[in-house]
């Protein structure tokens, strides 16, 4: 049932979500191509003392963005649609960026003051000040409540420990005590602390990651030919009268959102935290991060378990077992412990930056008290235990479902405010040119 649930669901959502990013894509002029504005706007400093900076929080998104999706997820990509599924990755991701451009638009544009100098915002709010849509504004946040804290939290835990305890003696119970315990320290800190953690943690475990792919592909140059042959060639396999390439297109752009999340809404909550005088500049920002995690992280992964001749059997799987097999393969034990470290550090970026979109998305839905945030932190801290110990499959078909659900309702709203998005593009190139 959850895998029939979880086929409609992403068949539309795949619909929307290429419809919305094409639209969007011709009616912003190519947004997705204007580098020079992304980079420009990177290191504008905030206004004021409100909110963070728009760095912080390109920091904040990627954290949530470079999660497991990037490196256990690619693996799970090849292992369910094939290696055809990483060319429409590629495509999910560069279709999908303007759609990220939009919602950080909106996010930004719709965001309320959350105390003294804290903004909060993102579909919730744009749906409910933007289009008046007070069930789907509620909607959006029960279900971005349940899916961060519930499924996004639970996977990367769950992810930490089935890469730990393959090549240790250590319990999974106390992998998870421990990553319970860590996070809880951090999330009682708050958003300035998760945003301080994240802009020091994500560039960090960026680049250790993308480098050691680089130090591999450099070794395996040989076999990069033929690998991306082989992509391009299974991305297009008629076989089974169609059915081929449908199952492996839809698998790479399920990953694909999955990993990047352009078109879930979630990158617009922690944007909505900036203080800039034009949303645009936010909008250019957020499209960075689309980059970094498709076209640097994933194909990363993807070309190291290419590049190796590793397979995994088996039915609670996932995906993180032939990534770390891959990294074996190329460099032995060191090539194990820099995966581990890698995934420990992209999973708990992805748990703060998680949970703070959790805690963003419950103060629409309730008259929020330090206590009432207290006992989110405590739920949100118990969760992780239990995520290291339950089932992979079981997790994965119910982050998928909610994933679909945040996607189909978000692309909705960004397709109705549409005008908004145009006409704040519009007002940042006028001020611009007169700058």
């Amino acid at each position: 049932m959850l895998k029939i649930i979880d086929s409609i669901l992403w068949a539309i959502a795949t619909v929307l979500i290429v419809y919305s990013g094409l639209f969007f894509t011709f009616k912003l002029n190519f947004v997705q191509f204007k580098f020079k504005e992304m980079f420009k706007n990177l290191l504008v400093k905030k206004e004021n003392k409100s909110g963070i900076s728009p760095f912080e929080s390109l920091m904040m998104v990627l954290g949530g963005r470079i999660g497991v999706g990037s490196i256990a997820g690619i693996a799970l990509s090849i292992y369910l649609g094939g290696i055809g599924s990483i060319f429409w990755i590629w495509i999910a991701g560069l279709i999908s960026i303007p759609n990220a451009f939009a919602e950080t638009v909106l996010g930004t544009k719709y965001k309320e003051k959350d105390g003294l100098y804290i903004y909060k915002g993102g579909p919730s709010y744009y749906l409910k000040k933007g289009l008046n849509k007070l069930f789907l504004s509620k909607l959006y946040a029960i279900v971005m409540v349940v899916s961060q804290i519930g499924g996004f939290l639970s996977i990367q835990a769950n992810t930490i420990t089935k890469s730990i305890v393959p090549y240790t003696n250590i319990s999974p119970i106390i992998i998870g005590l421990v990553i319970m315990i860590l996070s809880f320290i951090i999330f009682y800190g708050g958003i300035k602390q998760i945003s301080n953690i994240s802009s020091k943690l994500v560039p960090f475990m960026t680049i250790i990651y993308v480098f050691t792919a680089i130090f591999i592909v450099i070794f395996n140059i040989d076999k990069i030919p033929l690998i991306i042959f082989n992509i391009f060639k299974e991305a297009f396999n008629f076989k089974s009268m169609g059915f081929g390439i449908l199952s492996t297109m839809i698998i790479g752009v399920q990953r694909g959102i999955f990993s990047s999340e352009a078109g879930l809404g979630t990158g617009a909550i922690a944007s909505s935290t900036v203080s800039v005088d034009y949303p645009a500049r936010q909008g250019f920002v957020q499209m960075i991060g689309i980059y970094i995690t498709t076209f640097l992280v994933c194909t990363s992964t993807a070309i190291i378990i290419l590049t190796s001749d590793v397979s995994i059997i088996g039915n609670n799987i996932n995906g993180i077992e032939m990534t770390q097999k891959a990294f074996i393969y190329h460099l032995g034990s060191f090539g194990n412990l820099i995966v581990i470290l890698s995934i420990i550090l992209f999973a708990f970026s992805t748990i703060l930056s998680g949970y703070y979109d959790g805690e963003s998305n419950l103060k629409i839905l309730i008259k929020t008290t330090p206590k009432k945030i207290l006992i989110l932190k405590i739920i949100s801290c118990i969760i992780l235990l239990i995520g290291s110990i339950i089932s992979s499959t079981v997790l994965w078909q119910v982050v998928n479902i909610f994933t679909a659900i945040l996607a189909i309702i978000n692309i909705y709203a960004i397709m109705k405010l549409k005008n908004d998005v145009i006409n704040e593009l519009r007002r940042y190139e006028k001020c611009d040119k007169i700058k």
